[in-house]
């Protein structure tokens, strides 16, 4: 299975610049917001979490026809001392 992640990065001035990952994030209001895939096609976008933090949320982004996409969210309890863990087509969720 293929997880490696295509990326164009286009600067103000509009040159654009070609990299390719398993995975990346863009930092936004001060959270890490992670892009991978998920497996069979689907991309995984999930934040960092931080300690004190409950919960995290994931979103599931799923090809299902042309032009047309499902998003699922998925709230995980946060266990800052676990391990990081990646999704993949084995995953049960």
């Amino acid at each position: 299975m293929n997880t490696e992640l295509q990326l164009i990065l286009e600067n103000e001035d509009g040159a654009q610049t070609e990299a390719s990952c398993t995975r990346f994030a863009v930092l936004w209001q001060g959270k890490e917001i992670w892009i991978q895939t998920a497996g069979n096609g689907q991309l995984l976008i999930g934040v960092d979490v931080e300690e004190g933090d409950a919960e995290y949320a994931n979103l599931l982004l799923r090809p299902l026809a042309t032009n047309l996409v499902s998003l699922q969210l998925e709230m995980e309890a946060a266990d800052v001392g676990a391990d990081e863990h990646v999704h993949t087509d084995t995953c049960d969720h």
